[in-house]
């Protein structure tokens, strides 16, 4: 019986966790679908490679590791640019830092022992993102301009340092540290990967540095009333992009036991694709470590696989920018700009 006056209430259903299906709905609309179109893309992309290319060892252990090896300098400076994009800029420098980092290390190679090419390698690249940076911040001139010009600028110092000539690297040490070595049976590249990634995803995501970078990029003069060095931030994004592909240029030479005025010349394309790819966004406030490796290896596994199937560079290009496309489309959609 119930008492006068009262109505009896039928209590909401509610799932395992309490929620009623409002709530549900709520939490459903608020998914963001482009946050998951990399992985949703990269499992399609490989089950079609394993099945068109079952007989032409695609799936095989060592083409695989194939991949992730050649993945691994793209990876690296795609952390780089991930930090980059996510301030609100853009480096556009990164493939002829890669060659002139390259060629430096083994130049100091030929009389030196390898901890002092490495040094000149990774020096060369944080120098240049300086330049870079100290242009941008304080020059107070585009990113977008400052670092299409510095791209020509070492595009030009690459192929002059040793008259188009190439530098084989001799010193076993640092081939295998930054290339062809291996540590409990894993490939030093992968190792490297693991490391960026690891690294780049702590500060990312842990520390107040990163927070900046989001914030900076978010809204700059938000960034600044809240009392963030603001310029301080668009340089150590710049200097830290430099520096990374710098490392990738001595995991080029590494692998490759040589280096060459044409490493990197074609990565700039596949590094922003891999990025954009990822879930980091053009506008800036946004990025995505994790989603810059699975956006790597998705590069590279669409250029073997192409590979193996037949189709020429030009293919690939065409592949890339259809990707970069599909990416900045869903990217701007979603943010509404």
């Amino acid at each position: 019986m119930t008492a006068p006056g009262r109505q009896d209430r039928v209590a909401p259903a509610v799932d395992a966790r309490g929620r009623a299906p409002g709530a549900m709905l709520a939490s459903l609309r608020g998914i963001d679908p482009s946050r998951y179109v990399i992985y949703l893309g990269f499992l399609l992309i490989f089950a079609a490679f394993s099945v068109l290319l079952r007989d032409d060892g695609f799936l095989t252990v060592f083409n695989l590791f194939n991949i992730l090896q050649q993945s691994a300098p793209i990876t690296v400076m795609a952390v780089g640019t991930v930090f980059v994009l996510t301030a609100g800029e853009i480096d556009l420098s990164i493939g002829s830092i890669v060659a002139v980092s390259a060629l430096l290390a083994a130049v100091v190679l030929r009389g030196w022992p390898w901890p002092f090419g490495a040094a000149a390698g990774l020096a060369a690249g944080a120098a240049i993102g300086a330049l870079n940076g100290g242009l941008v911040a304080y020059g107070r001139l585009p990113s977008f301009l400052v670092t299409l010009a510095t791209m020509g600028v070492f595009a030009g110092v690459s192929r002059r340092l040793t008259a188009l000539q190439s530098v084989p690297i001799e010193n076993d040490i640092f081939n295998g540290l930054f290339g062809s070595g291996t540590l409990f049976g894993i490939p030093s590249l992968i190792l490297w990967t693991i490391a960026a990634v690891i690294a780049g995803y702590y500060v990312f995501r842990q520390t107040r540095s990163g927070a900046h970078v989001h914030a900076t990029g978010d809204s700059a003069r938000a960034a600044r009333a809240v009392g963030i060095n603001v310029l301080r931030v668009r340089f150590g994004v710049m200097v830290l992009s430099g520096t990374l592909a710098g490392l990738a240029g001595l995991l080029y030479a590494g692998r490759l036991h040589g280096a060459r005025y044409t490493l990197g010349e074609t990565d700039l394309l596949t590094v922003i694709a891999a990025v954009i790819v990822g879930g980091t966004h053009l506008n800036g406030g946004v990025g995505s470590i994790f989603g810059a490796l699975i956006g790597s290896v998705l590069m590279s596994m669409l250029n073997n696989g192409l590979i193996l199937m037949g189709y020429q560079p030009s293919d690939q290009m065409i592949a890339r920018g259809l990707i970069i496309l599909v990416a900045v489309a869903l990217t701007l959609r979603d943010s509404g700009r």
